[in-house]
């Protein structure tokens, strides 16, 4: 049997590390990763192996060589330009004459890879995956199998809402040669995007089996010192080099301790390392061929590469440093922080926690390196959440940060790009949207500047000026110490999960391309947006209604909504009746405190013989309503009212979130038209409604539009707003939330989806179980350690009762 082992990858987010090597030569306690994959290879019997190489496939052939030294054969096959994983294999087609097994050469595993062959040839598989079970399937190829092993369904990297199981893709496959036959030569293609789905279309053998043992998927730092940690727990089967002197205490050859330094294992000491006296060595440390630790130095829980010193009184905690870096006499590196080859930290140099050196930086004498870009205790692993960025007014999303972050977006977008920028009229918000410019100037982006506003005032705005994207900078109603980033792209929506991905890689990176200082535009004030966009609003609104003499009692804020709301009345001639609140000039209230507050607006509404009332969080994202009967229209029942006025003037299709009710689906047969359901996300039910052409649905995200569109239609029509909740048909949902670990909720979905038939299961978004008498949604939450369980039963009793019954089974899984 032959075996490829591809170690083509670039190592983004290990950088620094990688800047001058590939992933595959990082190396794990004092070895490069691939060495392990080498010796895996051969355990098995398999020595005549293929090397597929991209990016700086020198450092690979010189350490490797012919493969000798190893007790192997190797041969290199190099990408001109990318292939993608199945393509870089097809590459070495000429040598693969036989079934061969492929592996990452940047992944650390110890399983057996003669269960995985034997099992590959009993099932007369054409490719066999070996698959692992993980707490945290997002970053990998999700994987169900049935009975025999053979792969039902495959999704690579899923958002929360798409995952099904907690079983993925190792990387490690056995195939036969016949499996490159499926796709030509010289283009780009992957195994798990493109080859592995394409089998599972044309129902070919495509099998799955889960085996035991150790597999670490070496991507970012956290996972890098992990699995330092990992080998020398023995948590993996792999050799060590160098002796063990002590319990858990390996020292390689011509290395010198002194007798009174501290030794603390498990620990590892490369060859020609020097120890001086009094140094303190930590558990989890690792030392590199040729460091020298001076005296009373103290390191812990850190890796050092090749021919690092060390001073006297340094002290390194939970830190990397690349080769050659010196750490000087009382100097600081802590947790998390990272320095690359040749950097030098001068006497009494401070690297706070989580700062990144990049190669041949210097820190001067008595200097402090602050770590400005911090989430909580370390650098957030994904910057995204529901609704764009997120964190602490101040303390996660500051200037620093949020300069950073817009020069990511716009190193994303393209130098030329316009990008057009808003935020409320909040001081903290207007204070990081100047920073967000900045870091956009700095790329060469063209700014437009919208000034204060509300979320959907810059969604029109974005469209109405012909930028490629935006970001409007609001506090958040939920959490009123939050600050929210929404970025948006062409068409006024939130960008895609994948531009998303996009801007976090560079952002984790930190090496996107500056312009130079004569390149660099001045933001351009754009004046009347909101003047623009309120006449946009109102240009659909019936004449009957401009003259109607409506009044309405609100519940907003002043500080951001007052002046759209004054306007609007001019426009429309609506008495708009302000209910107090209690504000604040810096941060708004919580949408939680208007919720309390809805019954006072109802009961208004009644004694002054109002024609309605309406409840608005300040950035006219959220709408509640309140017909002139007082009764709250909100939610789900917003959102049957709105389908409603879309099929009373056009007709379908109408499109609605995943948790809609089954009442707008027999609205929908009364009106003879189709309804289109989306993932829970806001971002797909924007992308969906307007490639449905159905606007009135992208009311939902704009409190000031629906409240004109929906008020403008009962007056044209000659019926109040209660007249249109009554002819929703009655519905009753329960709704509750479940503690479920961010480790947990790969397991628990997969666990639901494999209980059930999938004529009895919806995947849209979640996994939905329908019963004979409603349905059930369990929904991963993409931002908190939570799912979120929505029942619909045609009584009020039974749609409770399918909540209790999913919320006891999820908790039954969990062990409690």
């Amino acid at each position: 049997m032959k075996a490829i082992i591809m170690a083509g990858g670039e190592g983004s987010r290990l950088r620094p590390l990688t800047c001058n090597r590939p992933k595959p030569m990082v190396p794990v306690v004092n070895r490069p990763i691939m060495a392990y994959c080498v010796d895996l290879l051969k355990k098995y019997g398999i020595t005549e192996i293929g090397v597929t190489l991209r990016y700086l496939p020198d450092a690979i052939q010189e350490y490797f060589r012919d493969g000798s030294d190893f007790g192997v054969r190797l041969r290199y096959f190099i990408e001109e330009s990318p292939l993608g994983t199945a393509g870089s294999v097809k590459n070495a087609a000429s040598f693969l004459d036989r079934t061969f097994v492929v592996v990452s050469g940047d992944a650390l595993t110890d399983v057996e890879l003669s269960e995985a062959v034997a099992f590959h040839r009993k099932q007369g598989a054409l490719a066999t995956i070996v698959l692992t079970r993980v707490k945290c399937p997002l970053e990998y190829g999700v994987v169900i199998t049935g009975e025999s092993g053979r792969i039902r369904r495959f999704l690579e990297k899923p958002g929360w809402g798409e995952v099904f199981s907690d079983t993925v893709n190792t990387g490690i496959y056995i195939l036969e040669p016949e499996v490159l036959d499926y796709f030509a030569a010289n283009q780009e293609f992957d195994f798990s995007k493109d080859l592995f789905p394409l089998l599972l279309r044309e129902n070919k053998p495509l099998y799955g089996v889960v085996l035991d043992g150790y597999w670490c998927d070496v991507g970012g730092l956290e996972v890098y010192l992990q699995a330092q940690q990992d080998v020398l727990s023995r948590k993996v089967r792999v050799t060590l080099p160098g002796r063990e002197v002590a319990p858990g205490i390996w020292v390689e050859d011509g290395a010198a301790v002194d007798p009174t330094a501290r030794l603390e294992g498990p620990l590892a000491v490369g060859a020609g390392v020097r120890v001086g006296p009094g140094a303190n060595l930590g558990a989890f440390t690792v030392l590199g061929a040729g460091c020298i630790i001076q005296s009373g130095a103290s390191i812990k829980r850190s890796v050092l590469w090749d021919h690092c010193f060390v001073g006297r009184g340094a002290a390194l905690r939970g830190a990397v440093l690349g080769n050659n870096v010196q750490v000087q006499a009382n100097a600081g590196v802590y947790e998390g922080a990272v320095v690359g080859d040749h950097s030098v930290i001068r006497e009494r140099g401070l690297l706070k926690p989580c700062v990144k050196l990049w190669p041949y930086k210097f820190v001067d004498m008595g200097a402090t390196v602050h770590e400005s870009l911090i989430w909580g205790n370390g650098l957030r692993r994904h910057l995204f959440g529901s609704e764009g960025v997120s964190g602490l007014a101040n303390v996660e999303i500051t200037p620093e940060f949020a300069a950073r972050l817009g020069g990511c977006f716009g190193a994303v977008l393209g130098k030329g790009a316009a990008v057009g920028l808003s935020s409320d009229a909040y001081p903290a918000s207007a204070m990081i949207k100047t920073a967000l410019a900045a870091g956009l100037q700095s790329v060469g982006v063209a700014v437009k500047d919208f000034g204060t506003g509300t979320t959907p005032m810059h969604r029109f705005a974005v469209r109405a000026f012909g930028c490629q994207g935006g970001a409007h900078v609001k506090f958040s109603t939920q959490d009123p110490d939050k600050l929210r980033i929404v970025f948006t792209d062409a068409e006024g929506g939130d960008i895609s999960r994948g531009a998303e991905r996009k801007v976090e890689q560079v952002y984790y990176r930190e090496d996107f391309p500056r312009e130079t200082a004569a390149g660099i535009r001045p933001p351009e004030y754009v004046p009347g947006v909101p003047e623009t966009y309120l006449n946009h609003i109102c240009s659909h609104a019936a004449e009957r209604f401009k003259t109607s003499g409506l009044r309405l009692v609100l519940l907003y804020e002043e500080a951001n909504l007052g002046r759209f709301l004054a306007a609007l009345a001019q426009r429309t001639g609506i008495t708009f009746l302000k209910l107090g609140a209690g504000e604040s000039r810096n941060r708004p209230r919580r949408w939680q405190d208007y919720q309390e507050m809805l019954p006072a607006v109802s009961e208004t509404v009644v004694e002054l013989g109002a024609d309605g009332g309406a409840a608005l969080d300040a950035s006219a994202d959220h709408l509640v309503l309140i017909d002139e009967r007082g009764r709250i229209i909100q939610d789900d029942l917003f959102t049957a009212i709105l389908a409603l006025v879309a099929l009373k003037q056009r007709g379908g299709p109408v499109v609605v979130p995943v948790t809609a009710p089954r009442a707008i689906d027999a609205l929908a047969a009364r009106y003879r038209a189709e309804v289109v359901r989306t993932k829970a996300a806001r971002r797909d039910l924007w992308k969906r409604a307007l490639m449905a052409e159905a606007f009135e649905m992208l009311l939902h995200f704009d409190a000031l539009a629906a409240l004109v569109r929906i008020f403008s239609f009962v007056t044209e029509q000659g019926m109040g707003l209660g007249d249109l909740v009554d002819e929703v048909p009655a519905f009753f949902l329960a709704h509750r939330e479940v503690p479920v670990s961010w480790e947990a909720k790969g397991r628990v979905i997969r666990e639901l989806i494999e209980e059930k038939p999938q004529q009895q299961l919806e995947l849209i978004d979640g996994v939905k179980v329908f019963h004979p008498d409603g349905w059930a949604l369990i929904l991963p939450d993409p931002e908190e350690p939570v799912c979120r369980v929505f029942s619909e039963g045609a009584s009020m009793e039974i749609a409770e009762s399918l909540t209790e019954f999913y919320t006891q089974k999820i908790k039954k899984m969990l062990g409690e």
